[in-house]
């Protein structure tokens, strides 16, 4: 699934193609990813101007010259092109729309658990990379939360857009258990993570994110994080840090890689 730093990526590429281009023509060819897809043909959209593309955690939203906004998530398997209008339509491309520049913005997800509407930002918690989110406030945040450490970072109420990867990532780094109560944190612990959440996604958005499975770049091209991974997918191998063999545990319905010599 596509995480912060791949949606973020895809915000700059968006960013630079799509403010000024006015949306010629709609056309939708199935009925619903996660969400109906008929209301888009009803809404208004032709003779609109894109002004900017903002991000809030893992969803997109392209802010149009009414005021409204698109609301985008790409879900597991979610990517947008912007391509010329000779590129045959794809199996599983949901959604075009036709721009003034002779390109044409394109939506597919073979899985259909993406989002594509007119609509808000829905409330969510503050944005790793934000100075809200910092070690005072993750301390306040956690008393009382008994349950593993690493659902309570993936929490998009507490965090958002911190997902299975980057936290698997974060966590190796600041040398804390996934399965460590959230409560047992202190002040400096909880600065030590927010620290290491901040520099794994920064780097990870400097090198385009990280490509697993279906992910892919508006161009077409794949993340570079990939091969900085030091604890996401490396069960069986040896931690970098220590030599201790990495285990593999379900927490929380995800798969969990961690040091049980080096993060307590």
């Amino acid at each position: 699934m596509p995480e912060l730093p791949e949606v973020e990526t895809v915000r700059r590429a968006l960013a630079a193609v799509l403010p000024g281009r006015v949306i010629r023509q709609v056309e939708v060819f199935s009925p619903a990813m996660r969400t109906p897809l008929l209301p888009l043909l009803d809404a208004g959209l032709e003779g609109l101007k894109f002004t900017e593309v903002l991000r809030r955690g893992r969803y997109l939203r392209l802010m149009l010259s009414d005021g409204r906004g698109l609301l985008a998530h790409l879900g597991m398997s979610g990517v947008i092109r912007v391509e010329r209008p000779d590129v045959p339509k794809r199996k599983h491309e949901h959604v075009f729309l036709h721009l003034d520049s002779d390109r044409i913005f394109r939506f597919e997800c073979p899985r259909r658990f993406s989002v594509f509407e007119v609509g808000d930002f829905p409330e969510l918690g503050p944005e790793p990379l934000s100075d809200e989110f910092d070690a005072a406030y993750f301390y306040r945040a956690s008393r009382g939360r008994r349950g593993a450490l690493k659902p309570f970072l993936m929490d998009n109420q507490v965090v958002t857009g911190v997902g299975n990867i980057y936290a698997t990532e974060a966590l190796w780094r600041a040398g804390l258990s996934p399965m460590r109560r959230p409560e047992t944190l202190s002040r400096a612990r909880c600065a030590e993570l927010v620290d290491a959440v901040k520099s794994v996604l920064t780097e990870a958005i400097e090198a385009g994110g990280t490509t697993v499975h279906d992910y892919r770049h508006v161009d077409g091209s794949e993340g570079r994080f990939a091969v900085r991974l030091r604890m996401y997918g490396c069960e069986g191998s040896k931690c970098p840090r220590c030599g201790a063999v990495i285990r593999k545990k379900i927490i929380g319905g995800r798969g969990s890689c961690w040091c049980p010599k080096c993060q307590k």
